[in-house]
Parts: C-alpha cells; sequence; structure tokens
C-alpha cells in the first residue's frame, strides 16, 4: 500500500474585512478607490498534515499548531490506525524535511516494521500525489475565503476532507484526460455536404 504524506502550511486567519470602507484622499477633484480599515489582528496559524491513498483517492487530514517532530510522530500514529491493519507494507512517500528524518520518526519505524519511507528526491515535489491534491483541497476549502481563527480554518478543512472522501476516485499522476471526440475510421471519408 503507498501513502503520500506531506504538510500544508502555514496557513494563517486573513485579516478579516473591516465594518465600513475608508474614503482616500481625492486628487484633482477625482475620487480614489476605496480602502479597507487597518485590521493588524493576530489571529493565529498553523499546519495541516496530510496523508492520501492514490490508489482509492482517501485523504486524512490534521491541524496542528506548528510543524514539528512530536506533532509528525503523532500523526504517523494517526496514519498508521487510519490506514487497513491487513496490509503487511506500507510505503511512506515524503520530502527530505528535517522533521521527517529526525530520530523519532526512526524510532517509529523501527516500532512499526511495515512502514517504508521513501524520500523523493530534491526538487521534485510533482513525485509526491499529495502535492495536487493540497491544491484542490485549497480550493475546495480556503480559495475566496476570509478566516477570523484558526479554529474557523481547522473546521473548512476539516468539512472540504470530508467532502472529498465522500466524492473521491483513484488519482492518476499527470495531466488531466480532458474527452475527445472519437474519430472516424477510413483513410480518406467523404466530406460532409449541408
Amino acid at each position: 500500500m503507498t501513502v503520500c504524506l506531506d504538510e500544508m502550511g502555514p496557513e494563517s486567519a486573513k485579516s478579516f474585512p473591516g465594518k465600513q470602507l475608508v474614503p482616500g484622499p481625492a486628487a484633482n477633484g477625482h475620487t480614489s478607490r476605496a480602502k479597507q480599515e487597518i485590521d493588524y489582528g493576530r489571529r493565529g496559524k498553523g499546519y495541516i498534515f496530510g496523508a492520501f491513498r492514490p490508489v482509492d483517492g482517501e485523504a486524512l487530514t490534521e491541524p496542528y499548531g506548528q510543524r514539528s517532530i512530536v506533532n509528525f510522530v503523532d500523526f504517523l500514529e494517526k496514519v498508521n490506525n487510519w490506514l487497513d491493519p491487513v496490509a503487511e507494507r506500507i510505503y511512506a512517500i515524503i520530502d527530505n524535511l528535517n522533521i521527517h528524518r529526525a530520530t523519532d520518526v526512526l524510532l517509529f519505524a523501527l516500532n512499526h516494521p511495515r512502514w517504508e519511507f521513501v524520500f523523493q528526491p530534491k526538487y521534485a515535489a510533482y513525485l509526491n500525489l499529495i502535492e495536487p491534491w493540497w491544491k484542490i483541497l485549497r480550493s475546495l476549502a480556503l480559495k475566496g475565503r476570509r478566516f477570523e481563527t484558526w479554529e474557523d480554518i481547522c473546521q473548512a478543512i476539516k468539512k472540504a476532507t470530508a467532502y472529498w472522501n465522500a466524492h473521491r476516485h483513484p488519482f492518476v499522476w499527470g495531466r488531466r484526460r480532458r474527452h475527445q471526440p472519437r474519430r472516424r475510421s477510413g483513410i480518406a471519408l467523404l466530406p460532409k455536404v449541408a
């Protein structure tokens, strides 16, 4: 069984629109564009850890406040419980981030002998199929939306992941296949006369 692992982030709660627009200074009698109230609120940030099975398209996401070795090992335990216990071998495709090569991760691999970590080459993120899936998740959960708090982002990610899993399909590496009309056979077909 192959599972793709990665982190998305840092994701942060963006500036929430102000209550009213502040008119800008007028130049030469023309009205300038309206501007938004300044908002310096800190609303939290964090990382989304994700696991993706390309064979059936199922995904698991978990929010964490920071990207650390402890959080990554905790996420690996959740992924281990999420995967089918009958699978004899699990190939985890991950990048070369320092927390992925830490001692605690090696100890996790020793305690779970069915796991084998496959590190993708540097500058080859496209080989990990979770990367294009992150784009889909962003469009489902985050695109065009503003969040007041980190908890709102976590809820949006949770709902988008549940929606994806309800409508999942096997994920194929490569370009999207577009529908092309079937060509009629024959070497020299007569032109259509209207």
